[in-house]
């Protein structure tokens, strides 16, 4: 695994010779993201981009919204434009096979990233989160801080990605261990902040009593405590996020969330680009794996202070 921090990976591109006319000694790789808005898929763009530069291609970030059809047409722009390698985090685990299977059959490798597709043998390497891990990491952690007996809510991400069931099965195994832990609601919020604030207030409005909220991510998380922060309910209820955001360690250090597990999001998008440069000048993966499991890490008030950089946690 590799680790680097963005001002690092800028500046170590900055620094590679640039050929005459811009132009990029060894070809294009596209980027295609989910939504920039969202600092972790802006991170994973930007880390892709910079390592790819510091390689010396040309590199280009887009980004599909989590719209099957705008990925498709970024497919095609990547397969017009002669990329060399596409690095991919697919909109979705069944909607996107066509389109890493219409990118690898034009003889363009695909990285994924973050996400998986549901079917192997396509792309050339799947890199992503442990997912289960790192919700048992989080889940056993929530137990610990809320006890054995609580009324908590939890906030589902987009159906569509397999991240949210596999994050949501391993909450509910390790809770379902404490019966006195009653779950009132169970919400879907598509990964979105202001989504997961309106969930929040129509939960309240039936739910007087709400002890704790476990949540697929960051971004779900902190609409919930905007939304109990509003109402002045937030005091007290214990909060676990998702994905290591700079927004949510900032919410760790004020007090208002328990936690956040790091996905190592600035590692495995630099270490696709790796894997796609091997790739390219090859013909074989660096990998022999196609699914690749990155651990996370549990950002807590104890850690918050070696968060050094957005999705970076010093050991």
């Amino acid at each position: 695994m590799f680790t680097l921090t963005r001002r690092a990976l800028f500046a170590a591109a900055a620094s590679l010779p640039l050929m005459a006319g811009s132009a990029w000694a060894e070809g294009l790789i596209s980027i295609i993201v989910n939504d920039p808005a969202n600092p972790y898929w802006f991170t994973e763009g930007e880390v892709a981009k910079a390592t790819a530069e510091e390689l010396g291609y040309e590199a280009n970030v887009s980004a599909h919204r989590g719209d099957t059809n705008t990925e498709s047409n970024l497919i095609d722009a990547a397969i017009t434009n002669g990329a060399k390698a596409i690095i991919l985090d697919p909109a979705n685990a069944d909607g996107s096979v066509g389109v890493v299977r219409r990118a690898t059959e034009a003889g363009i490798p695909v990285f994924l990233v973050n996400a998986e597709i549901n079917e192997a043998g396509i792309a050339v390497a799947q890199l992503v989160s442990n997912n289960a891990q790192g919700a048992a990491l989080g889940a056993i952690t929530w137990q610990q801080l809320v006890g054995d007996e609580a009324k908590y809510v939890e906030f589902f991400g987009n159906p569509s990605d397999n991240n949210a069931a596999t994050r949501s099965n391993g909450y509910n195994t390790v809770l379902s261990q404490y019966p006195g832990l009653e779950k009132v609601a169970q919400e879907v919020a598509n990964w979105d902040r202001t989504q997961g604030y309106n969930r929040m207030q129509s939960i309240m409005q039936a739910n007087p009593e709400i002890d704790a909220v476990i949540s697929g991510n960051d971004e779900m998380a902190l609409g919930a405590i905007a939304a109990l922060k509003e109402a002045g309910r937030l005091d007290g209820v214990i909060i676990g996020g998702f994905d290591g955001s700079p927004d949510a360690v900032d919410a760790v250090k004020a007090g208002e969330m328990a936690y956040t597990v790091l996905q190592p999001v600035a590692v495995f998008s630099r270490e696709a680009v790796i894997q796609a440069d091997h790739y390219i000048k090859n013909g074989t993966p660096m990998v022999e794996q196609e699914k690749q499991l990155f651990d996370c890490l549990l950002i807590t008030p104890d850690n918050v202070a070696n968060y050094t950089a957005p999705f970076t946690l010093s050991q």
